[in-house]
């Protein structure tokens, strides 16, 4: 078994043969630290292939790697990245996009020797029917399920049409599988692209020894500048490290050897914040704590294919939103991070948040409606089971206790992560808790949960949830371009939701990084993904 100290002393020797590294070619002894970012990964990385990048360890490190047509600015405006502009036309249901002419893939020998090329038209052409391959078998393919055709026009422009109205997807080609890959370098390196990647982003890579580290190097090709002109990145190079604990994750930053973490992790949640969310005084001089509503809800479901009286319900239902206390839960378990899910099920940052009056914590009025659901049923003693897995299992021990005090006994039924996942997936969970992180920036992605057809499997509608009213609405918005009447819609379905109750939302989470004071320009995202291309590190 591998010992904490045993871990630590694995890393050092990482950091020391980095060091060695980029040093090799440098004579002077100089520290070159402020030009090298270091992150833990505890996940494995999978792939370094965008058309695999299906979670965040393989989206935060191809975020560096490559590029797409759009991209999405901090605030989720879409910018333009190897498109320069676009132009959509409502009737035909075409996007046309133009391109710049001086982006160019990194330079690697599948283009022969030190050599390169830009990229045209018709290498998005080649990436998305790769995207597309049943051979290739990407989890992403379900992103150009809604394109009718494509083409590169000429070198610099591409050209989509859709089957019918998606006023989202904008956003869905902001999403790392959508990036442009050579086909050069696909067919040279095989299945191994995977671990030698080609793209056109702001580093580059150069080696890669699984679950021990990563590097990359500066892209000295880059085509994007800052506000003054200077060449995107600062940074000459990215160190990736796998560390499996996050206990020992937090040691290493405590200690300077990483320059930053993302989330609040049990482990250490109590010795670097307060209860109150406030970063721990001996912090305060060498952390920078960065926060920002994170576009994840996260939820207990409950499986409407049950034949459960207490899940058929709407009076219990109702009763477990009521029966405990969303502000508690934050305060006590999560430090203050996180905003109690007291409005519906779109999260705090998308459009329709706002407009939606949830659950709150009402104990008298839960247990009225368990006596109504008593009377009803005929069943004197209600029971569900919540299944979960560890990492939630506070949360879920505390709906436990809080739910008991109303009359409803629970059980909490904990599970390995993929077993929750497949068993929510079958309909094998009569109550799970489970979230829900934006694939792209817009509301529909949340509501497609509850929309029939999208029942498991062919969709994400976990709970079985259905609803004539509600599928109405969301064929309507998928037609509606303007995004205050897409609201109206959308606002109208959440509000449904909250009367129905096939859900307990529980808090809206918060994307939070812990830096190092000498990091400048890492910045915060609501899907809280990486992109280090402005990133300065000072000595």
């Amino acid at each position: 078994m591998i010992t904490q100290k045993t871990n630590l002393i694995y890393f050092l020797s990482v950091i020391c043969s980095f060091t060695m590294f980029v040093s090799c070619n440098d004579s002077k002894t100089e520290d070159r630290d402020h030009l090298v970012f270091r992150y833990n990964e505890h996940s494995n990385i999978s792939s370094l292939d965008p058309a695999f990048a299906r979670n965040p360890q393989n989206i935060w490190p191809s975020n560096q790697l490559f590029n797409g047509l759009v991209q999405l600015d901090d605030s989720l405006n879409i910018q333009p990245d190897i498109a320069k502009r676009w132009e959509i036309n409502d009737t035909t249901l075409t996007y046309q996009f133009f391109l710049r002419d001086d982006a160019y893939f990194h330079k690697n020998e599948a283009f022969g020797t030190d050599s390169t090329r830009t990229v045209t038209a018709h290498d998005f052409e080649y990436s998305f029917n790769r995207l597309l391959d049943p051979q290739v078998a990407s989890p992403g393919s379900w992103v150009l399920s809604n394109v009718d055709h494509f083409l590169a026009e000429n070198d610099t422009t591409f050209t989509i049409q859709l089957k019918q109205p998606f006023p989202a997807f904008l956003g869905l080609l902001s999403m790392r599988y959508c990036s442009v890959v050579p086909k050069e370098a696909v067919e040279f390196y095989g299945n191994e692209f995977r671990s030698h990647p080609v793209g056109t982003g702001p580093f580059q890579f150069k080696l890669w020894e699984e679950n021990v580290k990563l590097v990359f190097r500066k892209n000295p090709l880059y085509f994007e500048k800052d506000e003054e002109g200077i060449p995107l990145p600062y940074l000459e190079a990215v160190a990736i490290t796998f560390l499996p604990d996050k206990q020992s994750e937090f040691l290493q930053f405590a200690q300077g050897k990483i320059d930053f973490i993302s989330g609040l992790d049990n482990s250490y949640k109590d010795e670097i914040l307060t209860t109150t969310g406030q970063l721990q005084e001996k912090y305060k001089d060498r952390v920078q704590l960065m926060t920002t509503p994170y576009l994840n809800t996260e939820y207990l479901g409950f499986f409407l294919g049950a034949d459960t009286p207490e899940i058929q319900s709407r009076y219990l239902r109702q009763a477990v939103n009521y029966g405990f206390d969303r502000q508690k839960m934050i305060t006590y378990l999560r430090n203050g991070m996180g905003i109690p899910a007291e409005h519906g099920f779109i999260p705090m940052g998308l459009p329709g948040f706002d407009y939606i009056e949830g659950y709150t914590y009402q104990p008298e009025k839960a247990r009225q409606l368990v006596k109504q659901y008593i009377q009803e049923s005929g069943d004197a003693d209600p029971e569900i089971v919540i299944g979960t897995n560890s990492q939630y299992l506070d949360i879920c021990e505390y709906v436990q206790r809080e739910l008991e005090k109303i009359g409803i006994k629970v059980t909490v039924d904990v599970m390995p992560p993929s077993t929750l996942r497949q068993m929510k997936s079958s309909g094998e969970l009569d109550v799970f808790r489970a979230s829900w992180v934006a694939d792209y920036p817009d509301a529909e992605n949340y509501l497609s949960l509850f929309y029939s057809p999208n029942f498991t499997p062919n969709g994400p509608n976990y709970t079985h949830y259905r609803n004539e009213t509600i599928d109405s609405l969301y064929k309507e918005a998928l037609y509606v371009t303007d995004i205050e009447q897409r609201k109206l819609l959308y606002t109208q379905m959440d509000s449904l939701l909250v009367v129905e109750a096939p859900m307990v939302p529980l808090y809206y989470d918060m994307a939070i990084r812990f830096v190092s004071k000498n990091v400048d320009g890492l910045g915060i995202n609501p899907q809280n993904f990486l992109f280090l291309k402005r990133v300065r590190k000072n000595r």
